[in-house]
């Protein structure tokens, strides 16, 4: 028997969808309020100043209040997608084989995006009120932000027809 509807979706395929469009809308937020940091960064404000903006975004945003600060934003998103290669992917794979270049594709921009986000780390231990420190954190976070966001929007509108279909899914729990 089928794991996935012939044309229609399924509520538990809906489910599933609507699970990934929640992680990547609790990143998208984040990304947009790393955009006013980035503002602050290459605007001159004073390290002080930014290391209080991304405190106040551990108790303002539902993602940062579950992570503490920027380091573990970072942790999170490589976490969501360890998650997505070790244990979506493959049972994806099963399911729709048409998805493997599409799999193949988000897999490596999983590793783009790991890149970005180290790089990301990097500078945000590093930030300083000197102008190259700003500078790096600020271009890191545009970077991550430009692959992250698109990364989001190809994954989703790749994979949500599959997934919307699923009636049955190798990872629920029994």
């Amino acid at each position: 028997m089928s794991m996935v509807n012939e044309g229609a979706t399924h509520p538990r395929g809906e489910a599933l969808y609507e699970e990934l469009l929640f992680i990547h809308g609790m990143i998208r937020q984040s990304l947009d309020t790393v955009s006013v940091l980035v503002d602050q960064v290459t605007g001159g404000a004073p390290a002080e100043q930014i290391r209080a903006s991304v405190d106040e975004l551990a108790s303002t945003s539902l993602l940062w209040r579950l992570r503490e600060s920027c380091m573990q934003y970072c942790y999170f998103v490589h976490l969501h997608h360890n998650h997505e290669d070790t244990h979506w992917f493959p049972a994806l794979r099963g399911v729709n084989p048409e998805l493997h270049p599409v799999i193949d594709r988000l897999e490596a921009d999983h590793r783009l995006v790991s890149e970005h986000l180290d790089a990301v780390e990097t500078a945000a231990r590093r930030v300083d009120d000197d102008e190259p420190s700003r500078a790096d954190l600020a271009d890191g976070l545009r970077r991550l932000a430009e692959h992250l966001t698109s990364h989001l929007d190809y994954e989703e509108t790749n994979l949500g027809p599959t997934l919307r279909r699923i009636r049955s899914w190798s990872l629920d729990r029994r």
